[in-house]
């Protein structure tokens, strides 16, 4: 008796697991009888979820190849536009002009927070919007202005055409006048370095970016959370967009759709970020 039921308990147990394999395939069903070449360009935020997905894609069926690089928000909505990229991302919605001009379709896929971010001996952990906006407009330029030790406080920013540039300039500093003295990085990852090597920086990166290498600031008491983002405790928040060149077919509608799978979302959430449900046309 208590051989046959070892025997049923393993063969449920078998049973289950086949199941669960089944479905955790699925998603990389959508790619069978699939090949060749998908370009990928834009926000540097994305790069993380684009690349794992690659893998996970490219790992199953060798005879697609899936290229991520980064270069903005901007360089995105060029290199789709121009036909130089299947998939262009941005951090930011698309502008009219840019919907007409190319003929772009978008695609939001998940929500991020701007983090302000500093060095992580800074004492300085929080700051109003107001304090933000005179720290970049020049009119607090010392950090024992802000209760911090003295020394001036070194600025850093993003290039044009950065998403994450344009929702921290929306959210903090509305129409002020940036300081001339910011110095321009050219994505999150060369922010994070920037910061981390500077104790007397302050900068700002996608909330998915922070690690313990740089310090992400409270704003108006609510920290930097991913959490804290999907709940509108933290104000400053942006989505994330795939953008096409009129309808996706074949390899590209099969990666966008696989972005919103169980497994994108998955991805998404271990990137640090929040999925969203893929829009209703």
């Amino acid at each position: 008796m208590k051989t046959m039921m070892k025997k049923l308990l393993t063969a449920a147990l078998l049973t289950l697991s086949l199941s669960a394999a089944s479905a955790l395939a699925e998603p990389l069903d959508a790619f069978k009888g699939l090949s060749g070449t998908l370009d990928i360009a834009g926000g540097t935020a994305h790069i993380p979820v684009m690349k794992k997905a690659a893998q996970n894609i490219m790992s199953a069926y060798p005879d697609i190849r899936i290229s991520v690089a980064g270069g903005g928000s901007g360089v995105g909505v060029k290199q789709v536009g121009e036909g130089l990229a299947a998939i262009g991302n941005t951090g930011r919605p698309l502008k009219d002009e840019e919907i007409a001009k190319y003929g772009l379709v978008t695609f939001p896929f998940a929500i991020d927070g701007v983090a302000v971010a500093v060095h992580p001996d800074n004492p300085v952990k929080s700051l109003s919007g107001e304090q933000i906006m005179d720290i970049y407009s020049g009119k607090v330029t010392d950090w024992k202005e802000l209760g911090g030790e003295p020394g001036a406080i070194d600025l850093y920013g993003r290039e044009d055409g950065s998403g994450t540039r344009e929702t921290f300039t929306d959210k903090l500093l509305g129409k002020a006048q940036l300081s001339p003295s910011v110095n321009v990085v050219s994505s999150n990852g060369a922010m994070k370095t920037a910061i981390a090597q500077d104790r007397r920086a302050i900068g700002y990166v996608g909330i998915g970016h922070l690690d313990a290498s740089i310090a992400g600031v409270a704003l108006e008491g609510a920290l930097p959370t991913q959490e804290n983002a999907a709940s509108g405790a933290y104000k400053v928040v942006r989505d994330l967009y795939m953008n096409t060149k009129g309808a996706p077919t074949g390899l590209t509608a099969a990666f966008i759709d696989y972005i919103y799978s169980p497994d994108g979302a998955k991805i998404i959430e271990e990137s640090g970020y929040i999925p969203v449900p893929k829009p209703k046309n």
